[in-house]
């Protein structure tokens, strides 16, 4: 089958080849035929080597397929199944997930550093996928905890988009968050998630809503999907004073993963307002804040990891508030592309002028 390999990380280009094969799936996998996959910026943090990965390695979390096989201790998914990718599946019985925070279960994303579920070349050398995923190929193997079924009536692409980027930005909002009606929100970037949180801000009765992002086109699109108002990063402390008198937001979003946006959401949020960090940044960017500031600015720091969400929960949840018409998530995608085009989805993205590309596997 067809995948695209990254065999070094910093800068070099995928290996897009047809001769790569799927372990043997175990009791508790199925093995999915990928239909949508997106490109986003933690897969180029993979090429980068921001989020460190095991080599080589199939890049690739966001997407959606159809079940092919089924292990047979599996008995909630069969072949023929719609299903959206989890990066993170809850395995139901650690203690994160019995505390209520699937988000964090660590059952699985241990074995993405052991267990190669990829093979390629000759010699059948092994290969990884990212986030135990590898959504950059024609299949996977994943747990069946990681394959979350949907209404068959639903697009790929529209559950590819919910399997990260939706899911991490309204999630942020709705689950992290907890934004109620006649808040007041800022969101620091307005990729593919810091749209979806502009979204879920929407959802939530937020009276004003302040996407900031240094393009101008995806400052006019978070406008279209619910932002009140909208300003380059340098214009933010301008825009702040005039929407909100300057007292600041109840909420800043930080959703492009440098402690460089960690900064300006702290200082978007007023005094006692939470500052939410989504985007996923490098372990050696350091933000820091006087012990002073910490408390008696009385701001709280939050993380908010794949969007605080209980993807058996919130992917039917939000699959259904798009069929209400409630979240416009087609508008997300800027491009539908092939899987041969990932190099250069790869060089659009770095270059910052896309949102989702979408690639539709055959």
């Amino acid at each position: 089958m067809r995948a695209a390999l990254v065999h070094a990380v910093g800068g070099g280009v995928l290996d897009i080849r047809d001769d790569v094969t799927l372990a043997p799936i175990g009791p508790g996998d199925v093995r999915v035929r990928m239909r949508a996959t997106g490109v986003c910026h933690s897969d180029l943090s993979v090429l980068s080597g921001v989020l460190p990965q095991p080599l080589p390695i199939i890049p690739g979390h966001e997407g959606s397929g159809e079940v092919v096989e089924a292990g047979e201790h599996v008995t909630g998914l069969r072949p023929g199944d719609r299903v959206i990718i989890s990066w993170t599946p809850p395995c139901g019985g650690c203690a994160m997930c019995l505390r209520g925070q699937p988000y964090l279960c660590a059952t699985f994303m241990g074995k993405v550093f052991s267990t190669p579920r990829f093979r390629f070349g000759g010699e059948a050398a092994p290969a990884y996928g990212m986030a135990g995923c590898g959504t950059w190929a024609e299949e996977i193997v994943v747990p069946w905890q990681g394959a979350i079924k949907v209404d068959p009536d639903v697009p790929y692409e529209v559950a590819a988009l919910i399997g990260c980027a939706v899911t991490t930005g309204v999630g942020a909002v709705l689950n992290t968050a907890e934004v109620r009606p006649g808040a007041t929100v800022a969101v620091i970037g307005c990729g593919g998630v810091g749209l979806s949180v502009v979204q879920g801000a929407r959802l939530s009765g937020a009276t004003t809503i302040l996407a900031v992002d240094p393009l101008p086109a995806k400052r006019d699109l978070a406008r279209r999907l619910g932002a009140t108002d909208a300003c380059a990063p340098g214009d933010l402390e301008e825009t702040l004073a005039n929407v909100t008198g300057g007292t600041g937001v109840d909420h800043a979003f930080e959703v492009v993963g440098t402690s460089t946006a960690i900064r300006s959401a702290w200082k978007a949020a007023r005094r006692g307002g939470d500052v939410i960090v989504v985007g996923a940044g490098a372990s050696d960017d350091m933000f820091s804040v006087s012990a002073f500031n910490l408390l008696f600015e009385g701001k709280n720091l939050l993380s908010s990891v794949y969007g605080g969400a209980d993807v058996r929960r919130d992917f039917p949840y939000l699959t259904r508030l798009w069929k209400a018409g409630r979240l416009d998530l087609e508008s997300l995608i800027s491009a539908r592309i092939k899987l041969s085009d990932l190099n250069e989805a790869v060089t659009a993205l770095t270059d910052g002028e896309v949102l989702r590309q979408m690639v539709l596997l055959d």
